[in-house]
């Protein structure tokens, strides 16, 4: 049987290793060797799905709920260090996996002997165990048995995140090469189970022309590729330079770009008629968060139209005037694990579908966005007006009826909406388009070319989106953190303020993109020697240092003592030619938050 040690040695091997076609052969090879060793068992699927750095495979709802609290725990029992030796550990690697080979290294162990059954069956114990206490004796149970170099990869395999270079592409190209087979076989089967174990025993069995699509695991979310003009839009779908693009002639769908949460909605499965699974972009199942979408979606298989995945975006929607509101309004909602009746009443939430992925048995992403888009209409005009919900539910009554909701209930609304799209020819129609959706309160426009098809997880240009920044503004950094991975050790996540009518500096965000590798050196070096006080893990430092940041909106905020917040702030450079004395102030903040058109309406108390 194959041992977990295999799997270690490789991954640290890896981790060394830049060529990604080297790794590619490495993995291959092992794949290979672990199947030839016993072809029957499941060993070569495990290393497969191990390599990639999850415990389970994506279709599979299983979850190991073992967080860093409670794997330091335990690796603080297995090794007998103190809490101020990890910590030290975890600061100099950033990683806890790295930290526990540390304080493990040179302990004495039996021959390493744990095989990935063992690994696997530990981690399905875990995920039904009913305490922390049960989970934290397994994780311990591991530990014990294992080398110091299992420890770390069993660390990191725990929390997600081997950070070895290695992604699921690189994993399914080495099954294609281990099997023979092509690997555009092995990547449509991965997307149909999502289940890359699975994969690895059809790929030496050749059936993976008989993997079929599977609802209640999230698909990869197709991405688009900014722009900053209408002419440069036109260019990359034309193909003119960007001085004659203003006349050239494209084919694109032009959407408003909305500022809510991606998300995919799987539907209307004939087994499971009433089941519903929404996903976010990050492949979370937020299902929980969206009680209001669930119950609307739940009667798609009685309406005879399931089963579906749609992709669109989840919105704040006000109901009388029709319009999104703005993400800092649904940002409330977004992670709660119990919404109540008052939450739905005081944000509504509507799904706006823009394309079809999954219909009647059929995958479409191969499909061109125009007949995408014509099947889209035809299933929403069936269902819109079966996918309601009541914006509040008597939750006195909530338990006995599950996802059914009596006429008494608050009023009954439609959840499932169209997003309006139209064909534009021209730069200046998008210019035009554009000024149209922020005077509608959204973001921008999205841009996707007719003929293009569904590409997973892909960021091309068929897709492209026109949103054009705020102003920036200056800013004075007042604080450090310590970053992660390959920024362990380096001060490179930095907390920065504008300055308050007093001449108090009031901070207003944290950024730690849009600087290079050696900018970041210089600011970690120039941190360390201007610290005021060292926290650990993070430091206030001397506020002489001042950015241009830019970001996509501002909001309101308690979160900082500037009263607001800035929507993913990024750093554009460093202004060593500006004097702290001439940062912005928040009275240029409060400016800019209300020259926003999709600003929250703000209400007297």
């Amino acid at each position: 049987m194959a041992l977990f040690r295999e799997v270690a040695e490789l991954a640290e091997k890896l981790a060394g290793e830049a060529g990604r076609l080297k790794k590619r052969a490495a993995i291959a090879e092992a794949i290979s060797s672990a199947h030839a060793e016993a072809s029957e068992s499941e060993d070569a699927g495990l290393f497969a799905l191990y390599m990639s750095g999850t415990p389970f495979a994506e279709a599979d709802s299983r979850k190991l709920n073992a967080g860093g609290a409670l794997l330091s725990k335990a690796l603080l029992a297995v090794s007998g260090a103190s809490d101020i030796q990890l910590t030290a550990a975890y600061k100099q690697y950033g990683d806890l996996g790295a930290a526990g080979f540390d304080l493990l290294n040179g302990r004495t162990v039996a021959e390493a002997s744990l095989t990935l059954a063992e690994v696997a069956d530990a981690f399905a114990a875990m995920a039904v165990a009913r305490t922390t206490a049960v989970r934290g004796g397994l994780v311990e149970g591991l530990l014990r048995r294992a080398t110091p170099l299992e420890a770390k990869y069993l660390l990191k395999l725990m929390i997600g995140d081997m950070r070895i270079g290695v992604k699921q592409s690189l994993v399914e190209e080495a099954i294609a090469v281990a099997a023979g087979v092509p690997v555009g076989e092995v990547r449509n089967a991965v997307m149909l189970e999502a289940d890359l174990s699975a994969a690895v025993q059809r790929a030496f069995a050749g059936t993976l022309q008989e993997a079929r699509m599977r609802l209640f695991h999230p698909l990869g979310f197709m991405l688009a590729s900014p722009v900053d003009t209408p002419e440069e839009a036109a260019e990359r779908f034309s193909g003119e330079p960007e001085e004659e693009a203003e006349k050239a002639h494209i084919e694109a769908f032009l959407e408003d770009k909305y500022d809510g949460m991606r998300a995919q909605v799987h539907c209307g499965d004939g087994e499971q008629p009433e089941r519903v699974a929404i996903y976010s972009r990050n492949k979370e199942d937020v299902t929980e968060s969206f009680p209001d979408l669930e119950e609307a979606f739940a009667h798609v298989a009685s309406a005879g139209a399931g089963p579906v995945i749609f992709d669109g975006e989840i919105l704040g929607w006000d109901y009388e005037t029709g319009r999104a509101l703005p993400f800092a309004v649904l940002g409330q909602r977004i992670g709660r694990k119990r919404v109540s009746s008052e939450w739905r009443r005081q944000v509504p939430v509507v799904f706006m579908a823009f394309d079809l992925m999954y219909a009647n048995g059929e995958l479409l992403l191969e499909l061109p966005l125009r007949e995408r888009r014509n099947r889209l209409e035809a299933v929403v005009e069936k269902l819109v007006e079966t996918t309601r919900s009541p914006i509040f539910i008597d939750e006195r009554k909530k338990g006995a009826q599950g996802l059914m909701f009596a006429e008494e209930d608050g009023e009954v609304v439609e959840r499932l909406m169209l997003s309006p799209s139209r064909l534009v020819e021209s730069a200046e129609d998008i210019d035009r388009a554009y000024a149209e959706a922020r005077a509608r309160a959204n973001e921008g426009v999205m841009l996707k070319a007719a003929e293009s098809v569904y590409q997973p997880g892909r960021r091309g240009l068929a897709w492209m989106k026109l949103k054009r920044e705020l102003a920036t503004l200056d800013v004075v950094v007042t604080g450090a953190e310590f970053g992660h991975g390959k920024r362990a050790g380096i001060l490179s996540d930095y907390t920065f303020a504008v300055r308050a009518p007093g001449g108090e500096l009031l901070n207003v965000g944290k950024a730690y993109s849009g600087l290079t590798d050696a900018e970041i050196a210089e600011m970690s070096a120039w941190m360390m020697e201007h610290t005021l006080e060292d926290r650990g893990f993070f430091r206030t430092v001397e506020p002489l240092m001042v950015l241009e940041v830019a970001f996509n909106n501002i909001m309101r905020s308690g979160r900082h003592a500037s009263g607001f917040a800035l929507r993913f702030p990024r750093i554009l450079r460093i202004r060593t030619d500006k004097p702290v004395s001439e940062i912005d102030t928040v009275e240029r903040v409060e400016e800019v938050y209300q020259s926003q058109v999709d600003k929250p309406v703000e209400t007297e108390m």
